[in-house]
């Protein structure tokens, strides 16, 4: 693209976001973006990310993110508030850096701004274009293998400050990437709000896992907006992790099987404290000739609403897709939802779509059978919700596996 072409293709954008300002949210429940503060103090930046004072390490290394050995990285990412903190690549082939350098680096990265996500899907994505604070550029070479899981951190330190990030994450031809990302606050905050776009690039025999942990805290309102294309042959593996309160976290990513025999699956495992509103799910167009799709959930509510959503639409010849979502209902006396929406849409004669959906509470047998055992009836629905919870997660590396495990153990601890 020409400089010309790209400058009339921004001002485009421009355009199409303050159209968008007035725009509903897409789902759930709508806030007030003008309530929160955009601006803050700048961060300094650190060569040495261990120099992050103790308290806010912590908090990054409950969501799998560690600044203090970085030997078990392939790269790292930190933003804290509106701040690139610290970026840096331990492996050739391998590029980790602030959004705003890539773009000063790359004039090539205009090409794949907005392209997944639509400028103008709504008001939180139009807020972002207009007044986007810094976010994160990872891409691995073509035919590059990371080593080490790449990690990211999205850190919310400021009581009502609107952070908003637009991430973009390539994965060249051949190539493999695996990604941990953590998002978490301040063990003060008192509010805040969390925009995210996240636009992801799985080329032609290329591999992404992608393995998000939330840590946010009660009076936090959270709207990312995410969406993957997927090339010939390509695999994009999505998981999601939210055990901890939350106001109000709303999330619909998409990925689209563009290419043949591609191949996505959406793995999610979500609890809802009172006070919480979950409003999350996945959506797949399966657009290649073979392509295949998978989308699993396991909600908990003790006292919050879930809403779990699911869509799969096959328009080519011989795709597959599965969509499964399971839910348990712990607290009568807190109240709490799960609202299962399942959807599938056939296009064409010969695909192979499929879902199920149970909702519920634990059967009283299976408690009693486990107290015969000599559990008390708390360590037996703990052990229940362990198993419930256990989602197995085909293709993820072993420590991505490792530190996936750790963080809903981690989180089971508190629940009970």
């Amino acid at each position: 693209m020409s400089m010309p072409d790209r400058l009339t293709a921004t001002k485009k954008r421009k355009e199409l976001a303050e159209k968008a300002l007035d725009k509903k949210a897409a789902l759930g429940a709508d806030i007030d973006v003008a309530a929160y503060s955009s601006s803050v103090d700048e961060r300094p930046y650190q060569e040495k990310p261990e120099q992050i004072n103790r308290e806010e390490k912590e908090q990054m290394l409950g969501v799998g993110v560690t600044l203090d050995d970085l030997s078990q990285r392939g790269g790292t990412f930190v933003q804290m508030d509106n701040s690139v903190v610290h970026s840096s690549s331990s492996q050739d082939g391998v590029e980790v850096m602030g959004i705003s350098q890539a773009q000063e680096k790359y004039d090539w990265l205009e090409d794949y701004w907005w392209r997944a996500v639509s400028v103008d899907a709504d008001k939180f994505t139009a807020h972002v274009e207009l007044e986007q604070n810094n976010g994160y550029f990872i891409r691995t070479l073509p035919g590059v293998k990371t080593v080490y899981p790449v990690q990211s951190c999205l850190y919310l330190a400021h009581s009502n400050l609107a952070q908003k990030v637009h991430n973009i994450i390539i994965a060249e031809e051949d190539s493999e990437l695996h990604i941990i990302t953590g998002c978490a606050t301040h063990p003060m905050q008192a509010s805040g709000l969390h925009l995210g776009v996240s636009e992801f690039y799985i080329k032609r025999g290329a591999r992404v896992t992608f393995t998000m942990i939330h840590n946010w805290a009660p009076e936090i309102a959270v709207r990312p907006r995410s969406a993957a294309i997927i090339e010939e042959n390509g695999i994009f593996l999505s998981n999601f992790v939210c055990m901890k309160p939350v106001r109000t976290l709303q999330m619909y990513p998409a990925a689209n099987c563009i290419g043949n025999n591609s191949v996505v699956r959406f793995s999610s495992v979500l609890v809802a404290p009172p006070g919480s509103h979950l409003d999350i799910g996945s959506r797949v167009l399966l657009n290649g000739k073979g392509s295949r799709a998978e989308i699993i959930s396991r909600a908990i509510t003790t006292g919050g609403d879930i809403i779990a959503r699911g869509y799969i639409a096959g328009s080519a010849p011989d795709v597959k897709g599965h969509l499964e979502c399971r839910g348990l209902i712990l607290s009568e006396e807190q109240g709490g939802i799960i609202h299962a929406i399942p959807e599938l849409k056939g296009e064409l004669a010969g695909v192979d779509l499929s879902h199920e959906a149970a909702v519920g509470k634990i059967a009283e047998e299976e408690v009693e059978y486990l107290m015969a055992r000599g559990l008390t009836r708390d360590e037996a629905t703990a052990a229940i919700v362990r198993g419930f919870l256990q989602v197995d997660i085909e293709g993820l590396p072993p420590q991505l596996a490792t530190e996936l495990k750790q963080a809903v153990e981690t989180s089971e601890k508190e629940l009970f």
